[in-house]
């Protein structure tokens, strides 16, 4: 198992996660396809060692568990999971922290992406 970054952290980009990550496994993508990857987070599925200590990080609430990957989110999945082949479109993410959402940008966020958890 992996922990799976969200469509809700699409063009948010927080990296409180970054931060926190034991292993760096937090990859932003640098390469040219923004339609296969959308301008968000990746978590590599191979290296990540299912610690848990970005989810809590996330101020976009934007990381789950594999397991517990909202339907909603369903295609994020293996979103996450492709991103193992073309990894050197791919680099580690640095941590630079803008200022955290508001309750109702976290809200509407959520209502963007047709979820209301």
């Amino acid at each position: 198992m992996t922990y799976i970054i969200t469509r809700l952290c699409r063009d948010c980009l927080d990296t409180g996660c970054v931060a926190v990550c034991p292993v760096d496994c937090i990859y932003k993508y640098v390469g040219d396809d923004n339609e296969q990857f959308p301008n968000q987070l990746y978590i590599h599925p191979d290296e990540c060692i299912d610690c848990g200590a970005c989810e809590p990080e996330c101020p976009w609430q934007a990381i789950f568990e594999e397991v517990a990957v909202p339907d909603v989110f369903e295609e994020d999945t293996p979103l996450n999971y492709a991103m193992v082949d073309p990894i050197d479109d791919f680099e580690v993410a640095l941590h630079e922290k803008p200022e955290n959402p508001s309750p109702e940008e976290i809200q509407a966020n959520k209502e963007k992406w047709g979820w209301d958890g």
